[in-house]
């Protein structure tokens, strides 16, 4: 009786999902939000007047175990600053047909830039696709950020910006326009 029991009870699972009602999803339609700390595509963040986080420092690439980042770094000038600081991520490429989506690269950045977003949609009919660039890969700009390079904000210093005590400002850090009128002083008198 045991040995004719057995298989029965072996097939238990199936008699019970076989008259279950299935459960659809309708994904493309109604997207289901993901979970708390999910991890998907990457984003290079920007300070809030526009200055890009990534130093360029390479510590991502090394900390990446599948090898699919590559980072290019390169020296910020007075006439062209794209990062606080000395270095900037001049060429920034992450290839998704490698990564994993371990996060390693987001815990060794050491200023903030990368993070993972809820993103989960990358998809395309070619390889070269799937690999990002900088371009795709930048934080847009907010209201009150200035497109870089431009300089940092005046009497303020590298270490302001990595502290996070920069604020953006209603004035735009590029250099004024000397052909515009100075406005008239508040007491009325005339210079």
């Amino acid at each position: 009786m045991v040995e004719f029991l057995g298989p029965l009870s072996g097939f238990g699972v199936t008699f019970r999902t076989m008259f279950a009602k299935p459960n659809t999803e309708f994904y493309p339609e109604e997207k289901t939000p993901t979970a708390p700390g999910f991890h998907g595509r990457h984003q290079l963040n920007r300070y809030p007047d526009g200055l890009e986080k990534c130093i360029g420092c390479e510590l991502c690439a090394w900390a990446c175990p599948a090898d699919a980042i590559y980072v290019e770094g390169a020296d910020n000038t007075e006439a062209e600053r794209y990062s606080p600081g000395e270095r900037y991520g001049r060429v920034y490429q992450i290839n998704y047909l490698r990564c994993i989506g371990c996060g390693l690269c987001i815990e060794a950045c050491p200023t903030r830039a990368l993070t993972m977003t809820d993103d989960y949609e990358m998809v395309d009919d070619n390889r070269a696709g799937l690999i990002y660039e900088k371009d795709r890969l930048l934080a847009p700009l907010e209201p009150g950020m200035t497109e870089p390079p431009h300089p940092m904000q005046p009497g303020s210093t590298d270490k302001d910006y990595y502290l996070g005590t920069v604020r953006p400002d209603a004035e735009d850090p590029t250099p004024e326009d000397p052909t515009q009128e100075e406005p008239a002083p508040e007491d009325g008198s005339h210079a």
